[in-house]
């Protein structure tokens, strides 16, 4: 039938189905003019006329309507095909009807309507101009031949409608089918991301859980049951599996979450819980919840890994790193007891007890790395803190005061721990002092404001920091010094990073340029 329930799947739905409707509407404005045109006032002039055309009419609607023409002829012909032929009755039965005053030009505009919307090109402009020219050569017939014709202007009027009524209904079916376009591109994306999700989901470590306002497993992915120790979990209420889960809302709803021995698994987990709609914390009774599952105990293996390993590479640089003076210490003590003379003897003595210094102080600072205390925080003036601290550094006074320059304004403080900080800055000034020239002004020490944050500014005009050992200076054991332990930056960085603070080697300006960065207020 013209309105077939199942159009070819070649053909393009986007201006197939419409067409389909279009059919039907020829259908039945086709069955109107059979059965009700003398009723409908049409036709008065030529009764034969009407009666014949609508017969045609129909027969045109139903040989057209099938899928198997647009197949057979194209669709783009078959669209002008059936354009054409509408526009054509129409006329014939407005010349019929007493021309412009039965109303077909109505007609002819919802034609033109359909027609933008299942044509393609500039085809809605030559079927726009076709209904003008034969609404125009009716009513200019009937004005030649002495009938009663309409007002040019009124007719003039309803053809400039036929152009924009073909126009708009073209651009709306341009965007109709733009944005069916940009919606199917979105949802195969959507497809597409939503398939990777789950993929993801289904092969992470972690367990997920999604639970309903009840409690009641909705869904979760293979590693939740592994790591709970049950086969399934979706429909279950998850304090059925385990009794350490009746308020889990409460204390896996913080950022941290909470630990839980698994009873069936015998597991330790870390559960946290969070709102699946807004992605809260807590997750709430109203809607869905999200429970993150994470197996503690191999969390726990691999820091134990880790520091097995940092501790590896720890005594590893540590033995090497004595070697060398203990080497020197024995090597002196052997020719301390071949050596008569008081003045080699005095020069070995000092060779030992240096070399033992620097054993101790390597010692004393792995000690007091692995015995750091917890920070204590306080809110120190900046200015007077440094000035005792450079103060202990200078006992000479006098030109070895003047070494440094002190620009810190009287308000700044620094959120630190008071040993933390002296311990910092004690070693950026001995560092500092070591490689500047030692004139006047040559260690600036200045501080600035950034946004709630001080900014502590430690530079000497040295050498510098060679480029290839800029991204070592941190490293543990790493030094440039023959008697230095190369702990002291790496420490330094560790205190700043345990007070919420961070050291970071800038530009060299000439010489090294240390910058030290924390919270105004603890």
């Amino acid at each position: 039938m013209a309105v077939a329930a199942f159009p070819d799947p070649d053909l393009d739905p986007s201006r197939w189905v419409p067409l389909r409707y279009l059919n039907f509407f020829r259908l039945v404005i086709a069955g109107l003019f059979l059965v009700a045109g003398s009723e409908l006032q049409l036709g008065h002039e030529a009764p034969k006329v009407l009666v014949a055309v609508a017969f045609a009419y129909i027969a045109a609607v139903l040989t057209l309507g099938f899928p198997d023409a647009a197949r057979r002829i194209g669709l783009d012909r078959l669209i002008m095909l059936q354009v054409v032929i509408d526009i054509a009755v129409l006329a014939t039965i407005m010349w019929a009807s007493g021309g412009y005053r039965s109303g077909i030009p109505v007609l002819m505009m919802v034609i033109l309507a359909g027609a933008g919307l299942v044509a393609q090109g500039r085809a809605v402009l030559f079927f726009a101009s076709l209904a003008t020219i034969v609404v125009l050569a009716e009513n200019s017939w009937r004005f030649f031949s002495g009938r009663s014709s309409a007002d040019f202007l009124q007719v003039g009027f309803v053809c400039i409608g036929f152009f924009g009524i073909a126009i708009v209904a073209r651009l709306l079916a341009l965007r109709a089918k733009a944005n069916e376009s940009l919606a199917t591109l979105r949802g195969v994306a959507l497809a597409k991301q939503q398939a990777v999700n789950e993929r993801i989901i289904r092969d992470m470590q972690d367990g997920v859980l999604v639970l309903g306002a009840d409690g009641r497993v909705r869904q979760a992915n293979p590693s939740a049951a592994l790591l709970l120790g049950v086969d399934s979990l979706e429909g279950r209420l998850l304090a059925e599996l385990d009794e350490s889960f009746s308020d889990f809302r409460v204390s896996c709803g913080t950022a941290d979450g909470a630990l839980r021995r698994m009873r069936a698994s015998g597991k330790l987990l870390r559960c946290r819980a969070v709102g699946a709609g807004e992605g809260g914390e807590g997750g709430g009774t109203d809607g869905d919840t999200l429970v993150y599952l994470t197996d503690f105990e191999e969390i726990l293996q691999r820091m134990q890994q880790m520091k097995l390993a940092a501790l590896g590479r720890l005594t590893a640089s540590m033995a090497h790193e004595i070697r060398n003076p203990l080497s020197a210490v024995m090597q002196a003590a052997e020719l301390l007891t071949e050596e008569k003379r008081a003045d080699v003897q005095v020069r070995l003595v000092r060779i030992i007890n240096d070399n033992a210094r620097r054993i101790e102080r390597m010692v004393r600072d792995v000690l007091a790395l692995g015995r750091r205390e917890e920070a204590l925080p306080e809110a120190l003036a900046l200015a007077p803190f440094v000035a005792t601290v450079i103060d202990e550094a200078t006992l000479g006074g006098g030109a070895e005061r003047d070494v440094f320059r002190v620009d810190i304004p009287a308000r700044a403080t620094l959120g630190i721990d008071r040993a933390h900080l002296h311990q910092i800055l004690d070693n950026l000034v001995a560092n500092a002092r070591r490689y500047c020239s030692g004139q006047p002004g040559a260690v600036r020490v200045f501080a600035a404001d950034a946004g709630g944050r001080t900014v502590l500014h430690v530079l000497d005009d040295g050498p510098g920091i060679d480029a290839a050992d800029r991204l070592r200076v941190f490293e543990p054991f790493f030094t440039t010094h023959p008697k230095g332990t190369g702990l002291g930056l790496y420490i330094a960085r560790e205190l700043a990073e345990a007070n919420g603070a961070t050291l970071e080697l800038a530009d060299n300006a000439p010489g090294a340029h240390f910058v030290l960065t924390g919270r105004t207020q603890p």
